[in-house]
């Protein structure tokens, strides 16, 4: 049995937590030893991954828990919202489970979203693991404790900062991922590069037509170092108090993308994508970087299937959906730019230069 890969993100109180990375966990008992003891364990699901992973899971976690449920919620972005969510609190009240109860977070970013909302607020709080099978939340969305719903007027904007008690990747799970879910995950490790790792950057860009085929050994070193990166920066800011925000290069215009058209119509990494293009080129009219740096980032995106071109969604549209976004203070609207490869920071940007950049992108 080969040993996972390890990184533990470092928090205050005694709340530090490992993500184990590594092929073939999901059916390894190793990987579920050392949780916290409780009669009842509740997997959390969508219909698209319950068949094919939730049985598997819940035999796993027969050995360590007296009663396993299993909740499959409907799959996709557009049920990342409270009649949904209130699936799951159902569950729980229905069967009077107690507040020992852990909760198994198995699918994507949105069932690992909602399940750590629930967790967070069911009796005040109860634990929970992450068990990512999508490569975006195994590299982005489990780690670092960020859980919510959407809400129609903004993405992500009714939540809680709550921290699972251990995230598990297993890299098994991403053979059955779409290709369109495969690539939108790799906008999630593309933003890695630009905003603190130069050296992370290159190694994609020659890497990409490996990672697209799905290489393990490639694979399995993007989740690692995007989790590293990850895990270095919610060690230090795990609140988004500052350095944090850095994680969201290319989320302001990419919510504000999936917001406009609805939610499900492109994957959060596909907005992102698109986002960061802009971002990256708001950074550059900034004085931050050259439009080298902007078309090498187009490229990359571009090479990964991604969109770089924004929908026609209206510049004042665009602006206003700006506006909720959670890192703008004051009406104004706040950005994540490049200052250099590898180094961003968060600023405030004119709502003309960001005009400017949508109409030059075709966002109408």
């Amino acid at each position: 049995m080969q040993l996972p890969d390890v990184v533990r993100i470092p928090l205050p109180e005694g709340r530090d937590y490992e993500i184990r990375i590594g092929a073939g966990l999901l059916g390894q008992s190793a990987s579920w030893a050392g949780l916290p003891r409780a009669s009842a364990a509740v997997i959390v699901t969508n219909e698209t991954v319950a068949p094919l992973y939730a049985e598997r899971l819940r035999e796993q976690l027969a050995a360590v828990y007296a009663r396993v449920d299993v909740v499959a919620l409907p799959d996709g972005e557009s049920f990342k919202d409270w009649p949904t969510l209130n699936r799951v609190f159902d569950h729980l009240l229905q069967e009077a489970l107690d507040r020992k109860t852990v909760l198994f977070a198995l699918g994507g970013g949105v069932i690992g979203d909602m399940t750590g909302f629930a967790a967070a607020t069911y009796m005040r709080g109860v634990p929970f693991v992450q068990v990512p099978t999508t490569l975006l939340a195994q590299v982005d969305s489990s780690v670092g404790g960020k859980t919510a719903i959407n809400h129609p007027l903004g993405k992500n904007m009714l939540g809680a900062f709550y921290q699972p008690v251990r995230v598990l990747a297993d890299l098994d799970t991403l053979d059955t991922l779409p290709d369109r879910e495969l690539r939108a995950g790799l906008a999630e490790i593309i933003k890695y590069g630009p905003i603190a790792d130069a050296a992370f950057l290159d190694w994609i860009e020659d890497n990409l037509a490996g990672l697209l085929s799905r290489d393990k050994a490639l694979l399995a070193y993007a989740v690692r170092r995007s989790c590293e990166i990850k895990a270095d920066v919610v060690g230090q800011d795990e609140r988004e108090q500052g350095l944090r925000a850095i994680l969201n290069f290319g989320h302001t215009i990419g919510h504000a993308i999936e917001a406009g058209l609805g939610y499900g119509e492109w994957l959060h990494g596909e907005a992102v994508a698109c986002g960061m293009v802009l971002a990256a080129d708001l950074s550059c009219r900034l004085g931050f970087v050259p439009q080298a740096f902007v078309e090498r980032l187009r490229s990359l995106i571009q090479r990964a299937g991604l969109p770089v071109q924004p929908p026609q969604l209206g510049v004042e549209r665009c602006l206003q959906l700006m506006r909720v976004d959670k890192k703008a203070e004051a009406g104004d609207i706040r950005f994540v730019v490049i200052e250099g490869v590898g180094c961003a920071g968060l600023r405030p940007v004119p709502d003309d230069l960001i005009a400017a950049v949508l109409r030059d992108h075709g966002a109408g």
